[in-house]
């Protein structure tokens, strides 16, 4: 009896016939009809939750996830729905989705043909990283009449785990190695000089540089000659994300933080795949993950892994503490992407002068972000004396950032002001230009 419900074509069929009891008692005439009535509706209530419950009835149905979910991602899961029956059955499907996405009213009405197997898909956006556990998928079916329904329960309960986006990391890796490029996708560098990584020595072609050409080579072949070269490799590419409380601030309903983790996977992929080397370094009020760089075969799964694992901190960042590991762990000369924000001019002027020591040993850039929910607000129109008031403060804000970047270009540093959203294609611009520059 526990799969058993009252459907709410039931309550309208026994509410009706309640009624014409009540107006009974008014015309004797028709009690009699409301007994016949009331005996009619119970006949087929039991006959109906006869046909239900018949061996016959049955339904099977499985769940079809991915191995692993893209963090800020639709992704697909697709539940099999199979009638075992030669009935033609209506289905109400539930599923039981993960706490964090806080819905309790999914449910999927569909038709199922006689012993068919119908394919359910939906999409689910995850906006933290972790394991989600789903749970039972619960089948209500009922006949043509409708008055019960008949709960089948499927015991799949699994658990997922959301990576940071692997999605949008394959996009921007086809972005960053087509030919062709659009307004909004990576744009490609024009090199500027020479680079020292000697390739081959090949053909003059039109177009070459006069300053190429080998002429040793040129006079034993009897033709024009000229030395190719390619980008250098192996250089040294370092993401250093800030995960102290200014990184806990959400857009579209993502935390800074994790927009920083996405980018910082999808830059790993692209500096692999210019040959370089790429490390990880993550700090708050104490050091976090430390991953050496190098471009082994497993390099970008150790990345993934430690982003996945990766918590923030409700504390201010210690950025003495960042340039001491900086000194200690890294070495040699690299290029250092570091994911922070600042909202205020006092704010970056307390840390200044630490980024400077370490933009005298590195190449640092520093990638920050825009508040766009107040740049938005700074450019719509007002007609009252306090919509002034707020906008003028709205603008001064945003006016900061601009001079946080022209500080930044004073003393050295290289910077990034992005919107969340463009995070990951203007932190990939910015190491192609670099690396075009010969900067690294």
């Amino acid at each position: 009896m526990k799969n058993l419900f009252l459907a709410d074509r039931f309550f309208y069929f026994f509410g009706a016939i309640t009624l014409v009891f009540v107006v009974s008692f008014m015309f004797d005439g028709l009690f009699i009809f409301a007994q016949l009535f009331l005996l009619i509706a119970v006949i087929v209530t039991l006959v109906e939750g006869f046909l239900l419950f018949r061996d016959e009835i049955d339904v099977e149905v499985e769940r079809v996830v991915p191995k692993v979910f893209s963090l800020s991602d639709e992704n697909e899961v697709i539940l099999k729905v199979k009638n075992i029956s030669n009935e033609t059955l209506d289905a109400l499907v539930i599923d039981e989705l993960p706490v964090q996405f806080q819905k309790r009213d999914f449910e999927i009405a569909m038709s199922l043909d006689p012993e068919s197997v119908s394919d359910v898909p939906y999409s689910l956006r995850p906006v933290t990283r972790g394991e989600y556990a789903f749970g039972k998928i619960h089948v209500f079916i009922k006949s043509n009449l409708g008055l019960l329904e008949r709960r089948i329960t499927s015991e799949v309960a699994e658990n997922v785990a959301v990576y940071p986006s692997i999605l949008q990391m394959k996009q921007l890796e086809l972005k960053a190695f087509e030919r062709i490029t659009n307004q909004d996708g990576i744009k490609k560098m024009r090199r500027i000089g020479h680079s020292y990584e000697f390739e081959q020595i090949k053909n003059y072609v039109k177009g070459d540089d006069f300053r190429s050409i080998n002429w040793k080579a040129t006079s034993r072949q009897n033709q024009l000659m000229v030395n190719s070269y390619q980008d250098e490799r192996s250089q040294q590419v370092y993401c250093v994300i800030d995960k102290s409380r200014v990184m806990n601030m959400p857009f579209n309903e993502l935390a800074l933080l994790d927009y920083a983790i996405n980018s910082t996977l999808a830059l790993s992929n692209i500096v692999l795949r210019k040959y370089d080397k790429v490390g990880l370094l993550t700090f708050s009020d104490k050091l976090g993950s430390v991953i050496k760089a190098d471009r082994k075969a497993g390099q970008l799964n150790k990345i993934t892994h430690a982003l996945y694992k990766e918590k923030d901190h409700k504390l201010e960042a210690n950025y003495e503490l960042l340039y001491h590991a900086v000194r200690r762990l890294i070495p040699s000369r690299s290029l250092l992407l570091m994911y922070t924000n600042f909202e205020s001019l006092y704010a970056l002027d307390r840390v200044l002068p630490m980024l400077r020591r370490v933009n005298r040993f590195h190449l640092l850039v520093v990638v920050f972000f825009e508040n766009t929910e107040i740049k938005d607000f700074a450019t719509q129109p007002v007609s009252t004396l306090e919509g002034i008031y707020t906008q003028s403060v709205a603008q001064k804000f945003v006016s900061d950032k601009e001079q946080m970047v022209q500080k930044l270009k004073q003393y050295g540093i290289q910077s990034v002001l992005t919107r969340p959203e463009d995070l990951s294609i203007d932190t990939i611009n910015k190491y192609l230009e670099l690396k075009a520059r010969g900067l690294i």
